[in-house]
């Protein structure tokens, strides 16, 4: 039987991609089907689309993106100011996430400044003509030239990953004569994230200085010692893919406590403070709906408040990084349908494999981590009944996988058109 998948399995239908009416955040905003069936984004029709430019095809709509952009700027503008003492807040877009010339300007064009992440993001960032005083620069592993680069640029902020790094930019500064403006990634000790492979800031991984073993304490004083660094402030981000606000208040505690330890410490001031992102979204229908931007500011601006407050601490400038949020939903990746067969599973039922003329080079995180996708036809409706199918690519890996369930119509066939939604984030940024 067509829809058969084995006892185990979840009941077909059960993996059915909602459509945008079912669940929007899932797709971009101006998504739609039409009578017929066909996909529309934007008022074009994605099955036209495709045949025009070919697949694989990522399709973004900007106007979607642009409203969340906005959307990120609002509420941290917004709940980082009461006009009583707070200092304000803004986000940073991290471009890691998807990142073209166009994007960069639309973003900045919104309000948003742009974490970059290596040499080739920064110099797109430049090139792209966005305010260097807009600009940031992470990364574990910095290069000279990544560190030159953004120091001849006076871009805003650098962010020191290590205690290595401080002596490497100062040296860069120093050859240069300019002063340069640095904060510290902080490891906070807070694991979370929705995948190992994505949680950044518990003691056994790359990223940042410890607090609890006085290595953070270190690169502050190095800092200040350094004759041309400027310390900024503190950063920390604790993984992406996060549902709910709680691992995020348990982070920003982190980060003022050790603030009032520096200045009684050290008696060094801190101004500012990122928060980093990671704001999980829906890539399928089992997933959570995810938090709001005002949801996730308001959360933070409680916290920060709170502990400034009893620990009599200033309140800093409170900035965010959000990209998956702000990208990821405003995307769509279209594939063509090549071979289609039925295998039969060794516990009974058989699983339908479609193949595309994608895969594991246009989206890595299924392969990677084992990333969950859905997806849909694009240009018909198709059939009522339903096969259990698993997208595959086409190259010589069995672990290529686009989508590894999802209940499809059961006359899908050579030549259609398939859409799978959410691939804003870490697709087309990830691709080889």
């Amino acid at each position: 039987m067509p829809g058969s998948n084995g006892a185990d399995s979840p009941p077909v239908g059960s993996l059915v991609c909602p459509g945008p009416a079912e669940r929007p955040d899932l797709w971009p905003w101006s998504a739609e089907r039409r009578p017929d069936g066909a996909l529309e984004v934007g008022g074009v029709a994605m099955a036209d689309l495709a045949g025009r430019l070919g697949t694989p095809l990522f399709v973004v709509d900007l106007a979607d993106l642009a409203a969340r952009a906005r959307v990120w700027v609002s509420a941290m503008a917004e709940e980082f100011w009461d006009g009583y003492g707070m200092a304000g807040g803004d986000a940073f877009y991290a471009s890691k996430a998807f990142l073209s010339a166009e994007v960069a300007r639309l973003v900045a064009s919104e309000g948003m400044g742009i974490d970059t992440a290596s040499l080739g993001e920064l110099t797109l960032a430049l090139r792209a003509g966005v305010d260097p005083g807009r600009i940031g620069l992470h990364g574990n592993n910095k290069g000279d030239a990544e560190i030159e680069l953004a120091l001849e640029a006076g871009i805003h902020r650098i962010f020191i990953d290590s205690a290595d790094e401080v002596g490497a930019v100062e040296r860069i500064a120093a050859r240069l004569g300019v002063e340069a403006p640095v904060m510290v990634r902080l490891k906070s000790g807070v694991h979370a994230g929705g995948n190992e492979y994505i949680a950044t800031a518990h003691e056994d991984q790359k990223f940042g200085v410890s607090v609890a073993d006085g290595q953070a304490l270190d690169v502050v004083r190095r800092i200040r010692e350094a004759p041309h660094l400027r310390f900024l402030g503190l950063h920390s981000h604790i993984g992406s893919q996060i549902f709910g606000t709680a691992a995020f208040e348990e982070a920003a505690r982190v980060v003022v406590d050790f603030a009032a330890l520096i200045r009684d410490e050290l008696g060094v001031e801190t101004a500012a403070i990122d928060l980093g992102g990671g704001v999980g979204i829906a890539y399928t229908g089992q997933d959570p709906v995810p938090d709001s931007p005002a949801a996730v500011a308001r959360a933070l601006a409680g916290v920060v408040r709170e502990r400034c407050a009893s620990l009599r601490l200033p309140v800093p400038h409170v900035s965010a990084e959000p990209g998956r949020s702000v990208v990821g939903p405003t995307a769509l990746t279209l594939y063509t349908v090549g071979v289609v067969k039925d295998v039969s599973l060794p516990g009974g039922g058989v699983r339908r494999y479609v193949a595309v003329d994608g895969g594991m080079s246009d989206n890595i995180r299924p392969a990677l981590y084992g990333a969950s996708y859905t997806a849909a036809l694009a240009g018909r409706a198709g059939a009522e009944e339903l096969a259990r199918c698993r997208i595959v690519g086409k190259h010589c890996e069995s672990g290529d996988i686009v989508v590894r369930d999802v209940d499809l119509p059961a006359d899908v066939r050579t030549g259609d058109v398939i859409a799978v939604p959410a691939t804003g984030a870490y697709g087309y940024s990830m691709a080889s």
